[in-house]
């Protein structure tokens, strides 16, 4: 390898090291704002599906809600919306 690769190769070991420890960083930070809003009394764990279900496009969103029910539907989890009476 030509010295000039070499140092180019280290330049993106070390940018890539740099960036790896500020991600570090970063989820300790938002570790510790979970914690906050925790003793704020909210729940953490629907907080954090909320954040994914933000990211998603609407149409995604929208089509796995539509996946989840046929699912619970199919394992007697909710009731049937369309039962009639005989």
């Amino acid at each position: 390898m030509h010295s000039s690769d070499v140092n180019k190769l280290k330049l993106y070991v070390e940018k890539i090291e740099n960036l790896e420890a500020e991600k570090v960083e970063v989820q300790e930070n938002i570790s510790d704002v979970f914690k906050q809003a925790k003793a704020d009394g909210f729940d953490v764990k629907i907080m954090k599906k909320v954040i994914k279900l933000k990211k998603m496009k609407t149409e995604d969103r929208e089509n796995e809600d539509m996946l989840l029910d046929t699912y619970m539907l199919a394992l007697g989890m909710i009731p049937s919306s369309d039962t009639t009476s005989e």
